[in-house]
């Protein structure tokens, strides 16, 4: 028989009947990722590894500390209709992943568990509209992390080259999180191509990219850089914000202002 690590308190999937209803829950937390090319170098499931251990970690974190949290089992899809053109890319409709969380939601509200975040491990995928649908509809919170932008403000001091997709930031968690999954030696060095136009070019205008186009292999940005201490820095980063988040919403009480302070704040504070 293989050998099992020891159950986690905070994983349902890991979790009994007697001891899930044992457990006492406040805090539900779901991650979603996708399944795509990640250039020549990183697995399809590079999205879905990423933000199912920034999840694993910030609720070990935030149970230690005292958050009742409980991780619902993962999406590992998503919005794929630019990446189509790379082989075995899996799309999901927006649609498809709207009705799922909402009948998830639903779920949690029946079994009395009130607040939801849902983590989100790829660009491609938008909640802000569902959740704005579902408020109201049941008595859930519920909070959208896209989780690498929570360490926005500090990938430049850990990362010397930017991108958006199989690029050194990627490259370096994947070489901490799963190294023999990552082939270095493979990787294209994420050239991207401008479009004709400045509107676009600027960010003044918006359109869905064709990354078949805009790209060589599926990657945007150098990933040559990239390291396993660079990965466990920003990761480590992300999962104590992350954590302290979860401990938060475990101990803030639903009341009629929640999630908002009693006094209203001064026009000179803002």
């Amino acid at each position: 028989m293989p050998e099992r690590e020891n159950m986690r308190p905070w994983k349902l999937q890991e979790m009994t009947y007697k001891q899930v209803r044992e457990t006492p829950m406040d805090v539900a937390l779901l991650p979603i990722g996708s399944t795509e090319a990640h250039n020549l170098h990183l697995p399809y499931g590079t999205d879905f590894y990423q933000v199912e251990a920034v999840s694993n970690l910030a609720c070990e974190r935030a149970a230690s500390a005292g958050a009742k949290v409980v991780r619902l089992p993962g999406i590992p899809y998503g919005v794929e209709s630019n990446l189509q053109a790379f082989k075995l890319t899996m799309h999901v409709r927006q649609a498809t992943l709207d009705t799922l969380v909402g009948d998830l939601v639903r779920s949690l509200d029946r079994h009395g568990i009130r607040k939801l975040v849902l983590v989100n491990g790829h660009g491609g995928n938008n909640f802000q509209p569902c959740v704005r649908d579902l408020y109201g509809q049941t008595g859930v919170f519920i909070a959208v992390v896209d989780w690498w932008k929570m360490g926005q403000d500090s990938r430049e001091t850990i990362f010397s080259k930017t991108g958006e997709h199989a690029d050194e930031m990627e490259t370096s968690n994947c070489l901490h999180l799963i190294p023999d999954l990552v082939h270095l030696e493979d990787a294209d060095e994420g050239k991207v191509r401008r479009t004709r136009f400045e509107a676009l070019n600027r960010g003044w205008a918006w359109i869905p990219r064709p990354w078949d186009r805009l790209t060589t292999q599926s990657g945007y940005g150098d990933p040559r850089q990239a390291t396993a201490e660079k990965g466990q820095r920003f990761l480590d980063l992300i999962a104590g914000r992350l954590s302290q988040f979860l401990v938060e919403l475990s101990e803030s009480p639903m009341d009629g202002l929640f999630p908002y302070l009693p006094q209203p704040q001064k026009e000179s504070d803002t």
